[in-house]
């Protein structure tokens, strides 16, 4: 096994690992086993030192274009993790007007001026 397939099998098992539906209850867990296969890519990444061989060049390559992928993939997580996080805030910000609508109203209370002397 050359020095690159170990970087290129942690990239296709985070490349599975994305492929998976992804919904709510399993955003977790996901986004864990990304990080670990994230955390050991680097490591391996950083024992990788030129020169290469052709057959490491090869599989480099398909390694970028596979990475563009994981990259989009991540992406769209995380803007979906957003949007969520902003609907349940919105939702809890509904949540209180309804339990205190009163809470944001701001009057000045009670005072009337007679102008005439």
């Amino acid at each position: 096994m050359n020095r690159v397939e170990s970087v290129y099998e942690l990239t296709m098992q985070m490349k599975q690992l994305l492929n998976r539906e992804i919904t709510s209850k399993t955003r977790e867990s996901i986004i864990e086993q990304l990080t670990t296969l994230i955390t050991q890519r680097g490591i391996s990444m950083e024992a990788l030192n030129p020169p290469y061989t052709e057959a490491e060049k090869q599989l480099g390559k398909v390694l970028v274009q596979v990475n563009d992928e994981i990259q989009l993939k991540m992406q769209s997580l995380f803007t979906d993790l957003k949007k969520e996080m902003k609907q349940v805030k919105m939702q809890k910000k509904s949540n209180q007007s309804y339990t205190n609508p009163y809470k944001n109203v701001q009057t000045i209370d009670g005072m009337f001026m007679d102008s005439k002397k």
